[in-house]
């Protein structure tokens, strides 16, 4: 069925694939059932293990297979109440309004203040996503906090479990992939669901890179912002599956370009000059320096990558890109969306952008954008979406999804 703008959307595809039985087959960066059909994995049914609980072991059965999807049921997002314009950046670093807005679309920018802080931006998109999904803090089976600056260097995941109001002590854990770490989260939620039996998944993406930023770097500066995004993932039947595929990858070697590495302090005279036969110990305190990025190897690799890595996810979904609703990439530089939506020749119209209002975000740049896209109407239940995080590590992953 066409739309206006001539995207082909498919209401049966679903159904179809559950008329086509053929054996499973998992790839190294995505799952499959055949070259052409996306990933059906089978998890254990609950039900199952209840039974074999009040068997002896003689009497033990193996766990019933059952086919088991995932779809997206709700969205939520946060952001700071500080905004910083371009005009603002311009009183502190030689830049200005033009400048920034010419070189990455951006006009304006979110950042933690005063009593601020990342969990409370979480809870609070989590909230929303909870509300919009009609599921209770209780119902959910496990929370995956995707981000790379969390309050507590242990992780902010069972902070936010708490904070909620999930009662059943639900596992709660943190995934850091920077720009690409909510795409990450999307598939460990559809890992757990579908292997694991878990029901209601929540996946939050959060950053607060502004903490650091070098203020003086009018390369960096400029460009990243703060804020949240969460949805809920819901296991659902296998015919009504709603992440169709994905397309994950990293490259080390691309770490020399963007990083925020840990450097040593000087340790206190007392230590320092204590004469210790130890020789290094006891070791410096250590922080993380500033982002340093190299931005022009940073927009090669986007736009060589981004565009392989859809195409592959569309490839393992079976469906053309003329099925796809909407582009929704990570919002990390306007030049990056035209370049790659060029590429996969997607018009303008049909790629989700908020940059402009926000900046680059992190992990919270997919949720956000998304949420913004499904609460003013642009995105509707059916719509199937294309989407690509990619960044520091160097990691980069795509997934096929529909909304509802």
């Amino acid at each position: 069925m066409a739309n206006a703008s001539g995207f082909f959307t498919h209401p049966s595809i679903s159904s179809m694939r559950s008329r086509t039985h053929l054996p499973i087959q998992v790839s190294g960066s995505g799952f499959c059932v055949s070259k052409r059909f996306s990933k059906r994995v089978l998890c254990s049914s609950l039900s199952s293990l209840d039974d074999n609980a009040s068997r002896s072991p003689s009497q033990y059965r193996p766990p019933r297979l059952v086919p088991s999807g995932c779809k997206l049921i709700g969205s939520g997002s946060a952001v700071p109440s500080l905004l910083i314009s371009n005009d603002d950046l311009a009183k502190i670093v030689d830049t200005n309004d033009e400048w920034i807005a010419t070189r990455t679309g951006i006009r304006n920018r979110r950042v933690v203040s005063g009593k601020d802080s990342l969990v409370g931006l979480a809870v609070e998109a989590a909230t929303k996503a909870l509300e919009m999904a009609e599921v209770a803090p209780e119902d959910i089976d496990l929370v995956l906090m995707c981000t790379s600056t969390p309050d507590d260097l242990f992780g902010a995941a069972p902070q936010i479990q708490k904070a909620l109001g999930c009662t059943k002590n639900p596992l709660a854990y943190d995934i850091t992939a920077a720009c690409s770490g909510f795409v990450l989260g999307l598939v460990s939620a559809a890992c757990h669901i579908r292997g694991g039996g878990f029901k209601n998944v929540l996946v939050i993406g959060a950053d607060s890179l502004s903490r650091f930023v070098d203020w003086t770097d009018r390369g960096t500066c400029i460009l990243f912002g703060d804020a949240a995004g969460a949805v809920v993932v819901q296991a659902c039947d296998i015919e009504d599956d709603g992440l169709y595929s994905f397309d994950v990858h990293s490259d080390g070697d691309g770490r020399r370009h963007l990083n925020a590495s840990v450097k040593e302090s000087q340790t206190d005279g007392a230590l320092s000059s204590n004469g210790s036969a130890l020789g290094d110990f006891p070791p410096k305190q250590s922080s993380y320096s500033c982002i340093q990025m190299n931005g022009q190897e940073v927009f090669r690799f986007a736009v060589k990558c981004v565009p392989q890595s859809l195409e592959s996810a569309l490839q393992k979904a079976g469906l053309p890109a003329s099925s796809i609703d909407w582009l929704l990439l990570h919002q990390a530089n306007q030049r990056i969306l035209d370049s790659v939506a060029t590429r996969l020749q997607f018009p303008p119209e049909r790629v989700i952008s908020n940059l402009a209002n926000y900046g680059n975000t992190s992990a919270a740049s997919i949720p956000l954008a998304l949420d913004e896209a499904v609460r003013s109407g642009k995105v509707k239940p059916g719509h199937t979406i294309a989407t690509s995080g990619f960044g520091a590590g160097l990691t980069w992953g795509s997934a096929i999804i529909r909304w509802r």
